[in-house]
């Protein structure tokens, strides 16, 4: 036993795990939130169904013009462009079977996205390919054999060997569990560097529309095509890596009598998606219980002490929230930021919300990645509901730091706890 406990403690880390970079990437088609509902309509040949189209048009302006702090969705990329859809007329239409079209795309798309940012990410860590011992891989667009871990895997030119692990269909929340997941590994396998890939492109849920499912219609409404990757491993040399956000505990659980309140079914139309009223009241409800259960420990109990990085499923989720928990308003400023200018972009989403806080913080000049501040939240919220809690604590950059980095003209200085990296923007 105790030869099995020595080899055991070699296999740990020391330390927790970090994300130790962070890599985004979009489809070039962007597409304008206020002009969205003539277009839809357009391609989708429903202009016939005015009363809906009026009924659409109030959903996205109401994202697109609530103003002030509470300004939404301005615009979202999305890799279908009208030449395409006009040579897939069944992706258009409500019930037609079309899954096979839309495969054809996902099983080609959804891991070039996912290699781009990945290939951004892998510049920013800075360190040979051959360093990457696992791979997480998650998308909620489709499904193939062999994956899209697979597939990222040869584009990337990744190690055989590398651990790979493919996530489908998860949704929303799965932001947050990719980096449960990788936390686990990173702290399991002394020396691991994993890389976490979300990429998620909306051809997999468009369709036209009907009067008989608003909820598709509100899908149609906030949802963007996004990807992005980051770096995860414990124990940073100091000298090479620099470290963004130290990943201290996380958690999953079930919100209490919330079943059916957000479902996707993949049928012969595509992923059908379906959600009711009261998903901004279950998670505002019960948020506290896990903001309590994950900073107990801590001895945290105000809420506007810490940053917050939550997955933005709509702007009635963000208002109940702040309202529920009382928060600054600046405390969703870099999710409804993300919201805004991309739209919902399902597991990925929140990991942009990631980039742009420690983005925000070195422009700023705030004494770390975090706002400013030591501790933070982030939060995935998705079918289930299913609720994704990571406990956050954010890495000093330097006073002078005002910023983003970017490897090629940073400067590493030595400090008593951490390698603080000044990087200047080419």
């Amino acid at each position: 036993m105790a030869k099995v406990q020595e080899l055991r403690q070699a296999q740990r880390a020391q330390g927790p795990a970090s994300v130790l970079a962070i890599g985004t990437a979009t489809p070039t088609n962007c597409v304008s939130q206020a002009d969205y509902p003539d277009y839809y309509f357009r391609i989708t040949k429903s202009e016939h169904m005015t009363e809906l189209k009026q009924t659409f048009k109030r959903m996205c302006k109401w994202c697109f013009s609530l103003g002030g702090d509470k300004s939404m969705i301005k615009k979202r990329y999305m890799y279908l462009t009208e030449e395409i859809l006009s040579k897939r007329p069944e992706m258009c239409a409500f019930r037609a079977p079309s899954l096979d079209s839309r495969q054809d795309i996902l099983v080609v798309e959804v891991p070039k996205l996912g290699k781009e940012a990945a290939v951004k990410a892998i510049k920013e860590w800075g360190q040979p390919k051959s360093k990457i011992t696992h791979l997480i891989f998650c998308t909620t667009s489709g499904v193939n054999m062999p994956g899209a871990d697979y597939q990222v895997t040869k584009m990337l030119g990744l190690r055989p060997s590398v651990n790979r692990f493919m996530m489908y269909q998860q949704g929303c929340f799965a932001g947050g569990t990719v980096l449960r997941m990788a936390k686990d590994l990173a702290e399991n396998n002394r020396g691991a560097r994993v890389l976490v890939i979300c990429s998620e492109i909306t051809a997999v849920t468009f369709r036209g529309p009907a009067d008989t499912h608003l909820d598709s219609l509100v899908g149609e409404s906030l949802f963007g095509d996004g990807a992005a990757a980051i770096i995860i491993g414990a124990d940073p040399d100091s000298t090479v890596e620099r470290p963004l956000f130290q990943l201290v505990s996380a958690q999953q659980t079930i919100l209490p009598d919330s079943e059916g309140a957000i479902e996707g079914h993949l049928r012969e139309v595509g992923l059908t998606f379906h959600l009711l009223r009261e998903v901004p009241r279950l998670i505002s409800t019960n948020i506290e219980k896990s903001l309590v259960g994950a900073f107990n420990p801590l001895g945290i109990s105000d809420w506007n002490s810490i940053f917050w990085i939550v997955h933005p499923g709509g702007p009635a989720i963000l208002d109940q929230v702040e309202a529920k928990l009382q928060l600054k308003k600046e405390k969703m400023r870099a999710t409804r930021h993300i919201l805004s200018e991309y739209g919902n972009m399902s597991s990925a989403c929140v990991l942009f919300v990631l980039d742009e806080m420690r983005k925000r913080s070195a422009q700023e000049g705030k004494a770390t990645t975090g706002d400013g501040l030591d501790w933070g939240v982030f939060f995935g919220f998705g079918p289930g509901l299913t609720v994704e809690t990571v406990v956050l604590r954010s890495v000093p950059i330097s006073a002078h730091c005002g910023l983003l980095c970017v490897r090629s003209t940073r400067e590493v200085i030595s400090s008593k706890y951490y390698a603080i990296i000044i990087l200047k923007i080419m």
